[in-house]
């Protein structure tokens, strides 16, 4: 019997050199040095992927719409 293990930010995040243990961010920023593969793009992936959750830098929040106290009233 074999444990699974769960993925820490879920099943949504694609594999991609930009946020594994074996890239680094090169001097270009449109490419990764990866200790496997030597030079790559920042969505490529190969075998050796493991994901470090400290590279990868989530997206912003879309801002909510600003509410004013009449919006929550009840009078008209």
């Amino acid at each position: 019997m074999g444990f699974f293990r769960k993925p820490i930010c879920g099943q949504t995040i694609a594999p991609a050199c930009a946020y594994c243990v074996h890239g680094q961010p090169a001097v270009d920023p449109r490419m990764i040095l990866c200790k496997k593969r030597g030079v790559v793009t920042p969505e490529s992936h190969c075998r050796s992927y493991q994901y470090d959750p400290l590279l990868r830098i989530p997206k912003r929040q879309p801002k909510l719409p600003g509410f004013s106290p009449k919006d929550f009233s009840l009078e008209e």
